[in-house]
């Protein structure tokens, strides 16, 4: 029962979450906090949860260095 409970509550944060910020890199970071959190003793949610954050992070920085890369590699006069 407990691990059902589990599961459908981290399905639920998932799905709200996902939906709520609809960030970039959430979905993997979520998917991978959820085990991990699960794995360390029963935080599957909490893990999740960060696991979206920092996923998001991520995904925001990889964005801005790629354009940062996008706009020195642009010749001066354009």
């Amino acid at each position: 029962m407990k691990r059902t409970l589990t599961t459908v509550a981290l399905a639920a944060a998932l799905s709200i979450t996902y939906t709520a910020a609809q960030a970039e890199g959430c979905t993997k970071g979520a998917v991978v906090g959820g085990v991990t959190g699960h794995v360390a003793g029963d935080h599957g949610v909490a893990g999740a949860t960060a696991g979206c954050a920092i996923g998001h992070h991520e995904a925001k920085k990889k964005d801005k260095e790629a354009s940062a890369a996008a706009a020195a590699s642009q010749p001066a006069g354009k």
